[in-house]
């Protein structure tokens, strides 16, 4: 079905591959069409409830292959303003508003676009190998591209996030973990099984609550005022306890012990 990408569900979980490990899963036209096809799919489709998300080979993503830019068939696309349409910006907003949780797993390297994939995850582990650079500001443009100016402040703060964006200097899982721009680091060997022991984790909730989560959390970063979080979490809550009867199930198999049986 795809050719740059590669997608083997387990379960509840997707296993979302970017599979050009000869380019470092470098970023062309054709993968942006086909990861903005994928994530489109999830938007309805509550079967797949965690995704995991990883690059084929020795790295994570190299960004923008700049050699495919020759190939007229790989030019990437920009958005139409006539609709839905793929293109890079595209692809960081459904990342941000699929109901599933995204986990990156970062080896080697990820720089400009494959950072920007990165930190629309949810969740970043990163394997030791990891490095990771704001790649624009080498290559005559701004730092400030998709949304890298929206994530990184708010992730590592302005004075971390200034150096990274007006330098281009690489950052490695040991400093990313010190700063918070990833959850946990582990080696390259064991980096799947952290992000399936991760989702396993994640699993647990019911699958309303696991999807509620992230929506709230995403709409509390916009606001400003506690008394308007605190009414949306309330708001959110009932929701899930009102939804059916896995609100119940959860707490009943807390009381008992054992692993939950959730219906939806």
């Amino acid at each position: 079905m795809y050719k740059t990408i590669k997608v083997e569900q387990d379960g509840a979980i997707d296993w979302l591959t970017l599979n050009r490990p000869d380019r470092l899963n470098a970023i062309t036209g054709t993968m942006v069409r086909e990861l903005w096809t994928y994530f489109r799919s999830l938007e309805l489709d509550y079967t797949r409830r965690v995704v995991l998300m990883r690059g084929a080979g020795s790295g994570f993503c190299a960004g923008l292959d700049i050699k495919a830019r020759t190939d007229p068939t790989e030019e990437l696309p920009k958005p139409s303003g006539k609709g839905p349409s793929p293109s890079l910006s595209a692809i960081i907003k459904l990342m941000r508003h699929c109901p599933q949780p995204v986990v990156a797993l970062v080896h080697g390297p990820a720089c400009g676009g494959g950072l920007a994939l990165a930190l629309a995850a949810d969740i970043r582990i990163a394997g030791a190998s990891a490095r990771m650079n704001d790649a624009f500001i080498k290559l005559g443009i701004s730092g400030c591209e998709l949304g890298l100016s929206y994530f990184l402040p708010r992730m590592v703060g302005l004075s971390v996030t200034a150096e990274l964006m007006l330098t281009g200097r690489f950052i490695d899982a040991k400093r990313a973990l010190a700063v918070g721009l990833v959850s946990e680091v582990t080696d390259d060997e064991t980096l799947e099984q952290a992000g399936r022991t991760l989702a396993a984790d994640m699993l647990r909730a019911t699958p309303l609550g696991l999807r509620k989560t992230k929506e709230t959390l995403n709409l509390a970063l916009k606001l400003n005022e506690l008394d308007a979080v605190l009414d949306l979490e309330e708001h959110t809550q009932l929701g899930c306890m009102e939804s059916g009867g896995d609100f119940e199930e959860a707490m009943k198999a807390f009381i008992e012990k054992r692993e939950p049986n959730f219906s939806t």
